[in-house]
């Protein structure tokens, strides 16, 4: 069995803010934390052999080439603050340079070039919320090109350079797309009170019902958006013309279809296809055909055309995140980067099933269970708690359950509700519910394993990370006999203070989905954890970074303290200089042998050491 810190250093491409083709098809950019850092590389389509491109300090992600290829902008995290700096850098030369400099205020990794080259579209909470600017890369200034009052997340520059499209929080988990002109900008709520369509702000949206909408594309021609929407329970692909405001739906299917991408000609338009904790990756063709391609039952993302491939990430819970191609010619897949070390290929992991079990108040709850060999009614057990609360756990790569389960632990890893992947009314199902219904269905794990003699009742162990951390919490507070132990990781567990110390656009998801924290007040205090700390029984581990901008260190402070003042047994783990992600792989394998040392002094008869 390979040691949990083996197979935390295993490294792997990032898979969450993507990759960059060049212009020509031929070169690709790429963030990978081969060397323990996130630095960028560059590689060949047809090469296999990947050069190290970034010289700056900090994680490096996010990379774009510059319309000539001569050069690329990036995002630079230097104190896991997620503060990002946006840099660009000469291939030729290396020589980097900050573009964003001035501190007081962070920037979006999402960010895009002018087609010609001279300007970035940048989004900065320079003002509150993030907002769009576009930063000349001759003077470095910036301006005001948008604000929506909400947080903008993500942007993309038409072809032409007469639009740019950006996706921005709306009511609730909704995301809405707004096209913004270039040059004489007038937002107005809505399009046909206005005299000039050219100077119009459009926000994408049908006639006939509200539209979540996300992952603006644009059409080689500038012509067309396609898009990611919610035209009924379920995400699917939809194309919005700009001459004649109409939306045109390209399939509907049940399961989410997300990351829309057009073919360099336009002829062919590619999305992520889900269907609960698996992807595929499909391929609108001119004719109308929709061609489906999977590499393996895990989950596919990003995907990119060449002129004949797609270039894609793909992951599973035996392999790390790479890059992948797969030829449209032949339907040939060829791993373009191998992270797993090679005494690692061979290694046996036990693969998740998906399982359904019944919650507090009958509802059906989706999850991954990860069942050891010879599992059975004596066994020690996880339920391991994903973060967001709008993510979901799929078929992944995940050192830590890998680990949990070759140690013998069974793992219940619930997708509650609020996750994604299961449709809109699950994922909306606790709005104003937090710390309610999402604890109570991942409470009710527990009674799943014990009734289908997959654990011990009295060796059963909660833990979770970010949202997951607070209900890790939750579980202990509202079911504290359940629970042998609890580890959050970084948590947040008090719904008042967290907020006034976090940063305004995630304030404003704060309120989206908790209400407003001076009308609600009883509700938010009621579902803090931080106020009902007399009720917990088990052990308690708090891990937290001291730079975490989502979930405040302090708060985990405060929860030791207010612990140990009652009396209760707890652990206080603080990385001073880290985040909400930890960055430096010594911190992440510190932690994460910690948390898994903790959890066996209560679910192992023996205690053990992990190397």
């Amino acid at each position: 069995m390979a040691s949990l810190s083996e197979l935390l250093r295993v490294p792997h491409v990032d898979g969450e803010l993507g990759f960059d083709i060049s212009r020509d098809g031929q070169r690709m950019l790429f963030s990978w934390n081969k060397s323990g850092r996130w630095e960028l590389y560059e590689l060949e389509l047809g090469s296999d052999s990947p050069r190290l491109v970034s010289k700056t300090p900090g994680a490096a992600f996010s990379p774009k080439y510059s319309p000539d290829g001569r050069s690329f902008a990036y995002a630079v995290d230097l104190d896991g603050s997620e503060s990002y700096c946006i840099f660009i850098q000469d291939l030729k030369s290396n020589a980097a340079v900050n573009l964003t400099p001035r501190g007081g205020y962070a920037h979006q990794p999402n960010f895009d070039w002018s087609p010609d080259g001279k300007s970035l579209a940048v989004l900065s909470d320079e003002h509150g919320q993030f907002s769009l600017y576009i930063l000349s890369l001759k003077t470095n200034e910036k301006k005001l090109v948008l604000d929506v009052h909400r947080p903008i997340w993500d942007v993309t520059w038409s072809p032409d350079g007469k639009w740019i499209a950006i996706e921005a929080e709306s009511t609730a988990s909704d995301r809405s797309i707004y096209i913004v002109p270039v040059q004489g900008v007038v937002p107005v709520e809505h399009p046909h009170i206005a005299t000039d369509p050219s100077r119009v702000l459009r926000e994408v949206a049908t006639t006939q019902l509200e539209l979540n909408a996300r992952h603006p594309a644009w059409s080689p021609d500038s012509k067309k958006l396609a898009f990611s929407g919610e035209s009924g329970e379920w995400h699917d692909i939809g194309i919005f013309d700009l001459e004649t405001k109409e939306i045109t739906w390209v399939n509907r299917s049940t399961g989410d279809d997300t990351q829309p991408t057009w073919s360099p000609d336009g002829c062919r338009l590619g999305w992520v296809h889900a269907e609960g904790a698996r992807t595929s990756i499909q391929v609108h063709e001119r004719n109308g055909e929709i061609r489906q391609f999977q590499i393996g039952a895990g989950v596919h993302a990003f995907p990119r055309f060449t002129a004949e491939h797609v270039v894609l990430l793909y992951v599973d819970p035996a392999h790390p995140t790479d890059l992948w191609k797969i030829s449209l010619k032949d339907v040939s897949f060829q791993q373009m980067t191998n992270s797993m070390p090679a005494e690692l290929r061979h290694e046996k992991f036990i693969q998740p099933e998906e399982v359904w079990y019944t919650s507090e108040d009958g509802i059906k709850v989706p999850a991954l269970l990860y069942r050891p060999e010879g599992a059975n009614g004596n066994s020690p057990a996880i339920i391991n708690i994903h973060g967001g609360p709008n993510w979901a756990f799929q078929f992944l790569w995940y050192p830590v359950m890998s680990h949990f389960a070759a140690r013998g632990w069974t793992v219940l890893a619930p997708n509650y509700r609020g996750s994604t992947g299961y449709g809109k009314k699950w994922q909306n199902a606790s709005r104003f519910e937090m710390g309610r219904v999402d604890t109570d269905d991942c409470a009710a794990g527990v009674r799943y394993l014990v009734e289908n003699r997959l654990a011990d009742p009295r060796k059963i162990a909660v833990t979770g990370r970010s949202h997951g951390g607070y209900l890790t919490m939750s579980c202990l507070t509202r079911y504290p006999q359940l629970w042998a132990a609890g580890s959050a990781v970084v948590p947040f567990l008090n719904w008042l203070k967290s907020h006034r110390e976090s940063r305004e656009d995630l304030q404003h998801g704060n309120i989206e989905n908790m209400g407003d924290p001076v009308e609600n007040e009883a509700l938010w205090i009621e579902r803090s954890p931080y106020f009902q700390l007399h009720q917990v029984i088990a052990p308690v581990q708090l891990i937290c970074g001291g730079h975490d901008p989502r979930c405040p260190a302090s708060d985990s402070i405060d929860a030791r303290d207010r612990l140990i003042e009652l009396g209760k047994d707890v652990e206080l783990l603080l990385y001073e200089d880290e985040g909400h992600a930890f960055l430096n792989m010594d911190n992440l394998i510190e932690s994460e042998t910690k948390r898994v040392e903790f959890l066996a002094q209560f679910l192992e008869r023996e205690g053990s050491t992990i190397h």
